[in-house]
């Protein structure tokens, strides 16, 4: 008579997220539901227990098992942590299937430490004829870790959150918003994608920031400032949402001021322009609006003869009034010739002031490696390293 053949023991490790832990695909709750116990490593920490208690399942802290001298093999994979709670599966499972050879499998709901489970159990599974089911979790849609930059902000604020975050609000935080901005656009001019990634990172910090503080006041919140955002976007793109017709990047623009303009009950042209910041950035877009009404140079030439013209003038000023007006119409008259150009004025200031630093430290360390004081040197000392450095930098 031959005998029945046991059943190999099974494993079921259920894959969750501490960022959606209520977020489970339909093939993690077949398998859940199924289960007459969900084993975690510690039911009241882990995200995902509150959602099953709720659906009616029952949970159990799973105890970890003792090491013993056979399990002590360094090629095992596995921290002992992990091997000691997989060891602990295998012998639930065993026991399961000794007590029932219909048993169905020894259902564990993976948390955030629980990296290293699978890999402990895949290393026992041989030596115990185990199966090994992992039930992974659906993939994440694109945007899921910005809930966890929330929760974070969330938490910073929250009455036992950080004292410093507690105390900020709107106008304290103005000034982080325009530094992290300005060091957004120099990682940028650089090029450098690590700094871009980090000072992306900074800036969207301001953002949750700030309608975290909007939240706490109840007037608005992050979900109020993405969906007015994705609304507005939806809008001004009826090329692409709805029938709208634009075939150029030009013509997507115009579009945009139309619809903006629309919106917005806006009736002059500089309406919505705020006369703070960069004031070369401020004259680049005051001349883009006044340009859209036909007021205009046709080519380059015209801005080109008024920056001569208006150098003239602040040449022959004579006081410190006509010298400070003079001064601005020729900046006027430069960023015309700027944008005639295809240049960005700001940026180009930008990118002239870390070229003028660059020089003068250089300047500076010829000097001390001369063991010169810089404020003893005379003017055509200065211009002669100048020169030399200026020099150096094209070879």
């Amino acid at each position: 008579m031959i005998s029945p053949v046991t059943p190999s023991p099974r494993v079921a490790l259920v894959e969750t997220s501490d960022v959606l832990p209520g977020l489970l695909p339909f093939q993690s709750w077949d398998v859940l539901g199924t289960a007459e116990l969900v084993l975690l490593r510690d039911v009241e920490a882990h995200p995902s227990a509150p959602h099953l208690h709720m659906a009616g399942l029952d949970l159990e802290t799973l105890a970890p098992a003792q090491l013993e001298r056979s399990d002590l093999d360094l090629s095992r994979p596995g921290a002992p942590d992990d091997r000691r709670l997989a060891k602990a599966l295998v012998a639930r499972s065993v026991a399961a299937v000794a007590a029932d050879p219909e048993a169905g499998p020894v259902v564990y709901l993976l948390g955030p430490d629980d990296g290293g489970i699978a890999p402990a159990l895949a290393g026992m599974a041989a030596q115990h004829d185990l199966e090994i089911e992992l039930v992974f979790l659906a993939q994440q849609p694109e945007g899921t870790e910005l809930l966890r930059l929330v929760e974070v902000m969330r938490r910073l604020r929250a009455p036992d959150g950080c004292p410093w975050d507690l105390e900020q609000d709107h106008a304290s935080l103005a000034r982080y918003l325009v530094e992290e901005t300005y060091e957004l656009i120099d990682a940028i001019e650089r090029d450098d994608d690590v700094d871009i990634h980090e000072e992306l990172g900074d800036v969207l910090l301001q953002i949750v920031f700030h309608a975290r503080i909007a939240g706490d006041r109840r007037v608005f919140g992050i979900d109020d400032v993405a969906r007015g955002i994705a609304e507005k976007l939806i809008r001004r793109h009826p090329h692409v949402f709805a029938e709208g017709d634009a075939s150029t990047a030009a013509e997507v623009e115009a579009n945009w001021e139309e619809l903006k303009a629309v919106e917005k009950s806006r009736e002059g042209p500089f309406d919505g322009v705020p006369s703070a910041g960069p004031g070369l950035e401020l004259l680049t877009t005051l001349q883009r609006k006044t340009a859209r009404l036909g007021f205009d140079w046709p080519d380059a030439d015209g801005p080109l003869a008024k920056v001569r013209e208006e150098l003239d003038a602040l040449i022959a000023a004579s006081d410190a009034g006509a010298r400070e007006a003079g001064m601005g119409e020729l900046l006027l008259a430069i960023v015309g010739l700027a944008r005639h150009l295809d240049v960005d004025p700001e940026a180009a200031a930008r990118r002239v002031s870390r070229s003028f630093r660059a020089r003068v430290e250089a300047v500076l360390a010829e000097v001390s490696a001369a063991g010169d004081d810089p404020r003893t040197l005379a003017p055509d000392e200065w211009t002669t390293l100048w020169n030399r450095v200026g020099a150096a930098e094209l070879e």
